[in-house]
Protein backbone atom coordinates (compact mmCIF):
# COMPACT_ATOMS: atom_id res chain seq x y z
CA UNK A 1 0.00 0.00 0.00
CA UNK A 2 1.23 3.46 -0.87
CA UNK A 3 0.71 5.74 2.12
CA UNK A 4 1.96 9.32 2.19
CA UNK A 5 1.17 12.30 4.38
CA UNK A 6 1.66 16.04 4.35
CA UNK A 7 1.04 18.80 6.84
CA UNK A 8 -0.88 21.60 5.14
CA UNK A 9 -0.79 25.01 6.80
CA UNK A 10 -4.55 25.58 6.84
CA UNK A 11 -7.46 24.15 8.80
CA UNK A 12 -8.99 20.78 7.88
CA UNK A 13 -12.14 22.63 6.75
CA UNK A 14 -10.09 24.62 4.20
CA UNK A 15 -8.65 21.37 2.81
CA UNK A 16 -12.11 19.80 2.75
CA UNK A 17 -13.43 22.76 0.76
CA UNK A 18 -11.00 21.89 -2.06
CA UNK A 19 -11.69 18.13 -1.88
CA UNK A 20 -15.44 18.75 -1.90
CA UNK A 21 -15.32 20.76 -5.14
CA UNK A 22 -15.65 18.23 -7.94
CA UNK A 23 -14.64 20.78 -10.54
CA UNK A 24 -11.23 21.22 -8.84
CA UNK A 25 -10.33 17.49 -8.82
CA UNK A 26 -8.10 17.86 -11.90
CA UNK A 27 -6.24 20.74 -10.26
CA UNK A 28 -4.70 18.50 -7.58
CA UNK A 29 -4.92 14.94 -8.93
CA UNK A 30 -1.81 14.09 -10.94
CA UNK A 31 -2.43 12.83 -14.47
CA UNK A 32 -5.83 14.44 -15.01
CA UNK A 33 -6.55 17.37 -17.30
CA UNK A 34 -10.26 18.07 -16.78
CA UNK A 35 -12.88 16.96 -14.27
CA UNK A 36 -16.61 17.39 -13.80
CA UNK A 37 -19.20 15.84 -11.50
CA UNK A 38 -21.46 13.47 -13.45
CA UNK A 39 -23.63 11.71 -10.84
CA UNK A 40 -24.91 12.55 -7.40
CA UNK A 41 -23.73 15.39 -5.22
CA UNK A 42 -19.94 15.33 -4.88
CA UNK A 43 -18.46 14.21 -2.49
CA UNK A 44 -21.40 12.22 -1.08
CA UNK A 45 -21.47 8.41 -1.30
CA UNK A 46 -21.94 7.05 -4.85
CA UNK A 47 -21.38 10.47 -6.47
CA UNK A 48 -19.01 10.36 -9.44
CA UNK A 49 -16.60 12.60 -11.28
CA UNK A 50 -15.56 12.07 -14.88
CA UNK A 51 -12.00 13.07 -15.62
CA UNK A 52 -9.72 13.06 -18.64
CA UNK A 53 -6.24 11.60 -18.84
CA UNK A 54 -4.17 12.95 -21.75
CA UNK A 55 -2.07 10.34 -23.56
CA UNK A 56 -0.32 12.07 -26.44
CA UNK A 57 -2.96 13.10 -28.98
CA UNK A 58 -5.62 11.02 -27.18
CA UNK A 59 -7.68 11.73 -24.08
CA UNK A 60 -9.07 8.87 -22.05
CA UNK A 61 -12.25 9.53 -20.11
CA UNK A 62 -12.29 7.83 -16.72
CA UNK A 63 -14.38 8.05 -13.60
CA UNK A 64 -13.93 8.25 -9.84
CA UNK A 65 -16.75 7.19 -7.50
CA UNK A 66 -17.14 8.11 -3.84
CA UNK A 67 -17.35 4.90 -1.81
CA UNK A 68 -17.32 6.48 1.66
CA UNK A 69 -17.55 10.03 2.92
CA UNK A 70 -17.31 11.32 6.48
CA UNK A 71 -17.62 15.03 5.71
CA UNK A 72 -14.57 17.03 6.71
CA UNK A 73 -12.68 13.93 7.89
CA UNK A 74 -12.46 11.03 5.41
CA UNK A 75 -13.03 10.53 1.71
CA UNK A 76 -12.66 7.10 0.10
CA UNK A 77 -12.69 6.95 -3.67
CA UNK A 78 -12.61 4.23 -6.31
CA UNK A 79 -10.80 5.44 -9.40
CA UNK A 80 -11.60 3.61 -12.64
CA UNK A 81 -8.78 3.73 -15.18
CA UNK A 82 -10.09 1.62 -18.05
CA UNK A 83 -7.83 -1.35 -18.86
CA UNK A 84 -5.51 -0.44 -15.96
CA UNK A 85 -8.31 -1.36 -13.57
CA UNK A 86 -9.49 0.30 -10.39
CA UNK A 87 -7.80 1.67 -7.29
CA UNK A 88 -8.95 2.58 -3.79
CA UNK A 89 -7.81 6.03 -2.68
CA UNK A 90 -8.48 7.00 0.93
CA UNK A 91 -7.88 10.58 2.05
CA UNK A 92 -7.93 11.33 5.76
CA UNK A 93 -7.86 14.83 7.27
CA UNK A 94 -6.58 15.17 10.83
CA UNK A 95 -6.47 18.41 12.80
CA UNK A 96 -2.83 19.03 13.74
CA UNK A 97 -2.75 22.08 15.93
CA UNK A 98 -4.08 24.85 13.70
CA UNK A 99 -3.15 22.89 10.57
CA UNK A 100 -4.28 19.79 8.71
CA UNK A 101 -2.41 16.51 8.40
CA UNK A 102 -3.54 14.90 5.14
CA UNK A 103 -2.95 11.14 4.80
CA UNK A 104 -3.41 9.45 1.43
CA UNK A 105 -3.56 5.66 1.18
CA UNK A 106 -3.88 4.10 -2.29
CA UNK A 107 -3.81 0.57 -3.58
CA UNK A 108 -5.03 -1.19 -6.72
CA UNK A 109 -8.22 -3.25 -6.52
CA UNK A 110 -8.82 -4.86 -9.92
CA UNK A 111 -7.38 -5.12 -13.40
CA UNK A 112 -3.82 -4.79 -14.64
CA UNK A 113 -2.87 -2.46 -11.77
CA UNK A 114 -3.70 -5.17 -9.25
CA UNK A 115 -1.95 -7.92 -11.19
CA UNK A 116 1.20 -5.85 -11.81
CA UNK A 117 1.37 -4.38 -8.30
CA UNK A 118 4.93 -4.61 -6.93
CA UNK A 119 7.61 -2.56 -5.19
CA UNK A 120 8.37 -0.59 -8.37
CA UNK A 121 4.70 0.25 -8.80
CA UNK A 122 4.60 1.43 -5.17
CA UNK A 123 7.54 3.79 -5.84
CA UNK A 124 5.68 5.36 -8.78
CA UNK A 125 2.56 5.84 -6.64
CA UNK A 126 4.69 7.46 -3.91
CA UNK A 127 6.11 9.98 -6.41
CA UNK A 128 2.61 10.68 -7.71
CA UNK A 129 1.31 11.25 -4.18
CA UNK A 130 4.17 13.60 -3.34
CA UNK A 131 3.21 15.78 -6.30
CA UNK A 132 -0.51 15.44 -5.62
CA UNK A 133 -0.15 16.51 -1.98
CA UNK A 134 2.07 19.41 -3.01
CA UNK A 135 -0.61 20.59 -5.45
CA UNK A 136 -3.33 20.17 -2.84
CA UNK A 137 -1.29 22.17 -0.29
CA UNK A 138 -0.70 24.96 -2.80
CA UNK A 139 -4.40 25.18 -3.70
CA UNK A 140 -5.49 25.19 -0.06
CA UNK A 141 -2.87 27.63 1.20
CA UNK A 142 -3.34 30.01 -1.75
CA UNK A 143 -7.12 29.83 -1.29
CA UNK A 144 -6.80 30.94 2.31
CA UNK A 145 -4.49 33.81 1.27
CA UNK A 146 -6.95 34.91 -1.43
CA UNK A 147 -9.74 34.89 1.15
CA UNK A 148 -7.73 37.44 3.13
CA UNK A 149 -6.11 35.22 5.73
CA UNK A 150 -2.45 34.25 5.76
CA UNK A 151 -1.82 30.57 6.52
CA UNK A 152 -0.02 30.02 9.79
CA UNK A 153 3.41 28.47 9.49
CA UNK A 154 4.15 25.14 11.14
CA UNK A 155 6.39 25.51 14.15
CA UNK A 156 8.66 22.55 13.41
CA UNK A 157 11.15 23.01 10.58
CA UNK A 158 10.74 20.62 7.66
CA UNK A 159 7.33 19.32 8.76
CA UNK A 160 5.37 21.02 5.98
CA UNK A 161 7.14 18.95 3.35
CA UNK A 162 6.95 15.73 5.32
CA UNK A 163 6.57 12.75 3.11
CA UNK A 164 5.50 9.20 3.76
CA UNK A 165 4.23 7.40 6.81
Amino acid sequence: MAVRHRLINVSPSAVWDVLADGHRYAEWVVGTSHSEPVRGQWPHKDAAIRFQVPLGPFKLANETVVRRCDEGVDLELEAHAGPLGTARIAIELRPWGEHCLVIVDEHPLQGAGGRLHNVGFEAVIQMRHRTMLSRLARLCENGVREAGEAPRQASAQGVAGAGHA
